[in-house]
């Protein structure tokens, strides 16, 4: 069995070098006491804590972390299509997920006669699995697809609505000669106000609030005096 003598300042500082050097939990460990420590007299003649470790039998060293690398738009499209027929089973919703993938995104669309109720008001509950979706399955990696989910439609029509949205506002900020607001909208649509507006040099968008309340102001561009 395995074992190595370490010193510290106290015995259990001398038990975690011990852990370190072993690469095993301080469980797996017998822990023998080989010197207490002393402080001396006034700071003299101070001594370390030593001890003996030994690897108990059958006790499997500590596993190193990895980096995580990132998935291929292939794996990901898979595990994003895996997570949500997962989700879809806990929350016992009978639906088939359809995979289809592009250049810029991953886009899962729910097939079923009950997709319908996945919606939720604007888009929320749609908004809350992708959120979910792209956080397991992208984490922390750069230059990744963006991970969709749709059901009937729901995205297209809903885009469209925003498009319209922001050129009518649009013209309500040109006509009037002062900013407009737009009622608090998640990220996702606020994205399509500020895409929508953005070729309009008479125009200019910004996102102004935090969380759930944050907006969208569509301003009209001052002319230069």
């Amino acid at each position: 069995m395995k074992s190595v003598e370490t010193e510290g300042k106290t015995t259990e500082e001398a038990i975690d070098k011990a852990c370190e050097e072993l690469a095993v939990s301080r469980e797996d460990l017998e822990v023998e006491v080989l010197s207490n420590p002393s402080s001396g007299f006034l700071g003299l003649g101070a001594k370390n804590a030593r001890i003996r470790a030994t690897v108990k039998g059958g006790a499997a060293p500590r596993s190193e972390a990895r980096p995580s690398v990132p998935l291929s738009d292939n794996q990901a499209a898979e595990a994003a299509k895996k997570t949500l027929q997962e989700i879809l089973r806990l929350l016992e919703v009978e639906a088939t997920v359809e995979l289809k993938e592009d250049s810029e995104r991953i886009l899962l669309n729910i097939q079923g006669d009950g997709s319908g109720l996945l919606i939720g008001r604007k888009g929320q509950t749609l908004d809350a699995m992708e959120y979910l979706i792209n956080k397991i399955v992208h984490k922390d990696a750069e230059d990744k697809k963006r991970i969709v989910v749709d059901t009937e439609n729901y995205r297209f029509r809903r885009e469209d609505s925003l498009v319209k949205l922001a050129q009518r506002l649009g013209e309500k900020a040109k006509r009037l000669g002062r900013p407009v607001t737009i009622s608090p909208m998640s990220a996702h649509d606020r994205r399509i106000i500020h895409l929508a507006l953005e070729e309009d040099k008479a125009l200019r968008t910004w996102s102004t609030g935090t969380g759930l309340y944050r907006k969208v102001i569509i301003s009209p561009e001052k002319k230069p005096s």
